[in-house]
């Protein structure tokens, strides 16, 4: 049978297809049959097919050869242009030009819905609000949220940030200041009302709808509530007229109440001057004026329906809650801020807690802010066991973002909240920790901005140490804020703490330790005095066998050894371990921990525990790590129950020390101030070395908050009953008053550190709705200034200025006002002089008993009087005088209109009585005295003080005066009538010697001032005094005027000159524009957050662009190395040129801010950068291994690693700088800077973060 070929079989004879699902690069089977026209597979799921693979070779070619205009010649031009045409021909589309990008659109469409069944009946076109709104262009919280992932997180330096809380959007008189092009439209006369292009117009004259005033017109009230549309178009007509009348803007309320309906009988509505002064009041905010904004919450009384009222907490605690603490998570659930100032362990971290468990269940985020690392990481350990969802995020560490509780350091989430990050928008809490850091000098300004920048919607808790003025400072943040803050502060300490002092320095000697102040806060004096006892025996032993020696306040290393060998073995035997020594210097903590090499506190079972875990920890480290000297030093202390904390440890070894006493397995452990401040570890007893500390500029005995804080660190909860705080006496017993002081001093008060920096300006100057004098203006600094209190008090003056009688100022009176400005010049050069010659040693020898003075008050006019007494109190000194005095006006009833007139200051004629001569004994203030003669009376001060006084009782009163006072009285007349004209007085710059600039120049200007007075003409007016009382009146309510609204405007903030001048640094820099626009430099320099000026110079000048990636991360050392060293580094010669550089920029950028007036020396900013660790990071940036490192300096290790870690956050910061400007090489050369020295022991992850 004959064979039949078939054609092969074909893919459209098999039922089979394939289907590529979109271009993931995935098939799929299909096996039904394909009808024939279908085109061949495999198929796609896409619309218009695959993609096609590769394009054709030839119109690649045409493309990129023949169409580009790139590749014309450069050199004869048109005939390659016309070559090039013939071959292109190309179509013309002019429309192309007229493209641009679909605006957004303006309505959308909404659903009307039958309100009971809810069905759809109709769809409706609403206008939309905020259509253009971007991160680049609003800080509403409406805006759109940043698409980039990236992005959303730490935000982007060209977003706004979102609007701060208690920051107004611009008032009324802000929008009405006009800029210098803005011109006054008259909107009354001269209107254009016919627009160009069209033949009729507007017509713009008054409709007789004037609406009576005060009234609240209902209609006026009904447009408050948009959600009632008015669809009557005679009430529109009338609401137009009414708008341009004075209806009154209402906010949205939800009762009537609160628009002020219930005054409006009483109170005509709401007045135009209102209006006019305020700019903003709303009728609410009458009675908001009075309110405080800190509210102390009374913890004196239980919380009895605690539980009522919160039937089911979001967070269950397995102890019952402190009162205050029940206090303040009421608060929380009112969503109210709080501030809790207690001690340490009294229990605050439970607020915290709460707060998170809140957040968690109301599906909202809390950030958690601390002052040091050390703290997040434990804080971040701690709450990852309870809470799970919890995010860590450092300069160097960023764990889990999404998370919904973050802990991070403070500069971070400043930096957020400038750069606009999406977090923002979902935060319910953010939690400030050891608020107290505000004190800081260097960081405490980040607190604040903080505060000042953080949006409406997030509630604030502040946890703080004890502090005498929290009330002060949570009303400051709640006025800047707008919102209430409950202020929950204790005083009572878990566990009663005992202060000792300890004067045992041997085994027979251990046991003496006497108590110095009680649980209950009771100073014993007579456990001083028996430590007095103690040691002066002890040293007059000593001083009889070898002679007295000066007990200097050092002691040697083989007495210290011998107090703390015998203090541990005391204390040991009392089982009062763990012990925390506070030791005021990082080489006498190593000293101490290493003299005691005798002392093993742990048992074989111990050891091993501490074995084991020190291994394991350290099992990270590569193996050359883990034979440093510090470790094995350590590991040598450890095992025997001896531990040492200081920024020069390790920070892992730190770690494992915090561990290990967390443990109990450290029984002692030295260590310095910071383990107080950034660790929660509480112990059984604390020892302070020593109770003074050297500051960095000199020594001193530690404050009052310091060793509260230090002290603290005793007792803890639940396992000790007190806690025991010893002081050792090593050379000799401290002062009583210095321990009292320290002992039961008041804490430090919370002080704004507030400065500017220049990112802060240029951060808020690139944003135009933020002004950096509304900072200024918010920080604690100016926190005295009320301005609520101030604008109220200023519509007042305002509403009395304008209800004064007006002025007559003509004819004679014409040249009163000039009169009244020179009397006050004159009055107060007059008062500036009396000041100078009373202050002045001869000034008040001429004041003395019998010296004739010039009297000047309500009741006397040019009065001579005598001397009698001087009082001795230097503040408010006051004299009695005998003064005459005409018959009958002793009491002082005459005609006192005059005297406010000031005419003693024209005029020198002395007062001489026209009937008989009286007297008076008064006493006199400074002011009263006008002159100083050059006569003195002999007169017996005694005689005529006790005759006057005898003379004013009833019985006494018809007795005619006492021989003295009648001589002195005499004596005065007859002085009186002798020279008419007026005595000689004593100058202060001949008679006095007083020879300063100030004295001299007053004294010329007086004879100037009182020379001028008699050539004016109102002064012999008849109605002059009237109108003067007038002048003086209204002027003196202008000036109260002026003052005030100088007090509430930019004038007045303390830093504005110093705001000037870093503006005229930036601007000769060219960081901002001459109007205040952020230039190119500007903007990089915003991504720096210390140093930025010299960066970003440096930057610019390309200076890091010839250096290895190795040598500028050695260079840019100097940036975050702060400590001095002895070692000088060996460094290449590139190295020493870029060093040179730098300190050249730096000259350069201290003399700039010298010559703008800032007063830094040029000296201090160059003496900030310290090129200490040079040779150490280029050695380590090369792969040298750590512990060869730690051999080239005397810098401790854990300084080392610490300086590295912060300088891979500049080198980050430098990239992205880079990126900015666009310089691609600097950027990858900073990253590979930032490879090369995150290595080994100096980036092992904490133990907390695992």
């Amino acid at each position: 049978m004959e064979r039949i070929d078939l054609p092969a079989v074909g893919p459209t004879d098999l039922p089979i297809s394939l289907l590529e699902m979109g271009c993931s690069g995935r098939f799929e089977l299909i096996t039904h049959p394909q009808p024939n026209e279908q085109p061949l597979p495999p198929q796609s799921s896409l619309p218009h097919g695959l993609p096609p693979t590769s394009v054709g070779l030839e119109t690649e070619v045409e493309k990129r050869f023949l169409r580009d205009p790139a590749w014309l010649p450069i050199h004869d031009t048109d005939a390659a242009f016309h070559r090039f045409l013939k071959l292109a021909e190309r179509d013309v589309h002019v429309d192309s030009l007229l493209h641009c990008a679909p605006s957004t659109m303006h309505s959308g469409i909404s659903v009307i819905r039958d309100p009971t069944t809810g069905m759809l009946l109709d769809f409706t076109e609403v206008l939309l609000g905020d259509t253009g709104i971007s991160a680049k262009n609003s800080m509403s919280l409406q805006r759109p949220p940043n698409p980039n992932p990236s992005e959303s997180l730490r935000g982007s330096n060209t977003n706004y940030p979102f609007l701060p809380g208690g920051m107004e959007e611009l008032t009324l008189e802000q929008i009405k200041k006009k800029s210098e092009l803005e011109e006054d439209i008259d909107f009354e006369n001269g209107l254009l009302t016919v627009p160009p292009g069209l033949k009729v117009g507007m017509d713009f004259s008054d409709k007789d709808a004037k609406t009576t005033k005060g009234e609240i017109n209902l209609l006026s009230l009904l447009s408050t509530f948009d959600d009632i549309v008015d669809s009557q178009p005679e009430a529109e007509e009338k609401e137009k007229g009414h708008g341009s009348g004075n209806a009154p803007k209402l906010p949205r309320t939800n009762s009537l109440e609160d628009l002020g309906i219930k005054d409006s009988p009483s109170t005509p509505g709401i007045t135009s001057t209102e209006k006019k002064d305020g700019g903003t009041t709303k009728p609410g905010e009458g009675q908001e004026e009075k309110k405080r904004w800190a509210i102390p919450v009374d913890i004196t009384s239980p919380c009895g329906d605690f539980y009522k009222r919160i039937p089911n907490p979001a967070f269950k605690y397995p102890f019952e809650l402190d009162v205050f603490q029940k206090q303040a998570v009421l608060r929380l659930e009112a969503h109210e801020s709080v501030f809790v100032a207690a001690h340490t362990s009294a229990g605050k971290t439970v607020v915290a807690e709460y707060a998170i468990a809140l957040s968690q269940k109301h599906m909202t985020r809390t950030i958690y802010t601390s002052p040091i690392k050390a703290l997040s990481n434990q804080k971040f350990r701690d709450f990852k066991t309870t809470f799970g969802d919890v995010g860590l995020l450092t300069g160097d560490v960023q764990l889990s973002p999404e998370a919904s509780c973050l802990i991070m350091t403070t500069e971070i989430l400043r930096s957020m909240l400038y750069n606009g990050s999406e977090v923002i928008r979902d935060l319910e809490w953010v939690i400030f920790d050891e608020v107290h850091y505000i004190n800081d000098a260097e960081r405490g300004v980040v607190w604040e901005e903080v505060l000042i920048m953080l949006p409406d919607h997030v509630s604030i808790i502040l946890l703080s140490a004890t502090v005498p003025n929290a009330v002060e400072f949570s009303e400051w943040i709640g006025r800047i804020k707008k919102k209430h803050i409950y202020v929950i502060s204790t005083a009572k300490r878990p566990v009663p703490l005992e202060h000792y002092l300890y004067t045992g320095n041997s085994t027979k000697t251990q046991k003496e330790m006497f108590l110095l102040l009680d649980p209950t806060g009771n100073f014993q004096t007579k456990g001083y005095y028996a430590a007095i006892d103690a040691k002066k025996e002890r040293t007059s032993k000593h001083a009889q066998s070898f002679g007295t020696k000066n007990a200097s306040q050092n002691t040697t290393p083989n007495q210290d050894r011998a107090v703390w060998l015998s203090l541990l073995h005391f204390l040991s035997q009392r089982q009062q371990t763990p012990v925390v020594a506070f030791t005021f210097s990082r080489t006498r903590c190593d000293d101490n921990a290493r003299s005691l090499t005798s002392m093993d506190l742990t048992s074989s079972v111990e050891k091993s525990e501490i074995h084991s875990f020190f291994q394991k920890s350290l099992s990270r480290l590569r193996g050359g790590d883990r034979q440093l000297p510090q470790i094995l030093l350590m590991r040598d202390l450890l095992k025997r129950g001896i531990g040492v904390h200081h920024s020069g440890i390790l920070p892992i070894l730190k770690e494992v020390i915090e561990m290990l006493f967390s443990r109990g397995l450290v029984k002692v452990l030295f260590a310095t101030e910071t383990f107080a401040m950034g660790v929660n570890m509480p112990a059984r007893t604390v020892v302070f070395d020593s109770i003074r500390k050297h500051d960095g500029t000199g020594f001193r005995n530690l404050l009052p908050g310091e060793y509260i804080q230090m002290a603290g660190r005793a007792g803890r909860r639940g396992l000790d009953a007190t806690g025991t705080v010893i002081i050792l006496c090593k050379s000799g017993v401290h002062e009583m008053g210095d321990l009292h002081v320290m002992m039961l001093g008041k804490p430090t008060v919370l002080q704004s550190q507030f400065r500017l920096t220049y990112t802060m300006i240029l951060n808020l100057l690139r944003v135009e709705a933020l002004r950096v004098t509304d900072m200024m203006r918010r920080s604690f600094s100016e926190s005295h200034r009320d301005t609520q209190a101030h604008e109220q008090q200023i519509g007042q003056l305002k509403q009395t200025l304008s209800s004064l009688p007006p002025l007559d100022t003509e004819g004679q009176l014409s040249d009163l006002l000039p009169y009244y400005y020179t009397v006050t010049e004159l009055r107060i050069t007059a008062e500036a002089l009396q000041c100078a010659v009373l202050g002045s040693v001869n000034g008040l020898k001429a004041l003395s008993v019998g010296r004739v003075v010039v009297v000047n008050n309500k009741q006397h006019f040019n009065a001579l009087g005598v001397l009698l007494q001087v009082s001795s109190d230097s503040v408010n000194r006051t004299f009695t005088a005998l003064i005459i005095c005409e018959k009958g006006n002793e009491e002082g009833r005459g005609d006192s209109l005059n005297a406010s007139a000031f005419p003693h200051l024209y005029n020198t004629a002395l007062f001489i009585p026209e009937g008989p001569c009286s007297h008076t004994v008064q006493k006199l203030k400074l002011q009263d005295v006008s002159a100083i003669t050059v006569k003195t009376l002999k007169v017996i001060p005694d005689r005529i003080i006790d005759n006057y006084n005898k003379r004013q009782q009833p019985r006494f009163r018809l007795d005619p005066p006492g021989q003295a006072i009648s001589t002195a009285t005499q004596e005065l007349l007859r002085l009186a009538e002798a020279n008419p004209g007026g005595l000689v007085t004593l100058d202060p710059v001949n008679d006095f010697q007083l020879k300063s600039v100030d004295v001299v120049e007053g004294t010329i200007r007086l004879r100037v001032l009182q020379d001028s007075l008699k050539d004016f003409n109102c002064i012999h007016s008849p109605t002059f005094s009237e109108q003067f009382l007038r002048v003086q009146e209204r002027l003196s309510v202008q000036e109260e005027l002026d003052k005030l609204l100088f007090l509430i405007s930019d004038q007045s903030l303390s830093l504005l000159p110093e705001y000037h001048q870093r503006i005229k640094v930036l601007q000769s820099l060219q960081y901002v524009d001459s109007s205040g626009a952020v230039q190119l430099k500007g903007r990089v320099a915003c991504q720096i957050s210390s140093h930025e000026l010299l960066l970003t110079e440096l930057l610019f000048e390309n200076a890091l662009s010839t250096l290895a990636p190795e040598e500028s991360a050695a260079l840019l050392s100097c940036l975050v190395f702060q400590q001095k060293t002895q070692v000088e580094p060996h460094i290449t010669n590139t190295l020493q040129e870029g060093i040179e550089r730098v300190l050249a920029v730096a000259q350069r950028i201290g003399e700039l801010q010298r010559d703008c007036g800032i007063t830094q020396t040029v000296e201090e900013f160059v003496g900030q950068f310290k090129f200490g660790l040079t040779e150490v990071v280029y050695c380590w940036a090369r792969g040298m291994p750590f512990a060869e490192i730690a051999q080239l300096t005397d810098v401790q290790e854990g300084t080392v690693v610490r300086c590295i870690q912060r300088l891979d956050e500049v080198l980050k910061e430098v990239r992205q700088a880079a990126r900015i400007v666009g310089d691609s090489v600097l950027g990858s050369k900073m990253e590979k800077a930032s490879l090369a020295i995150r290595r080994d022991i100096v980036f092992t992850a904490s133990l907390y973060t695992h």
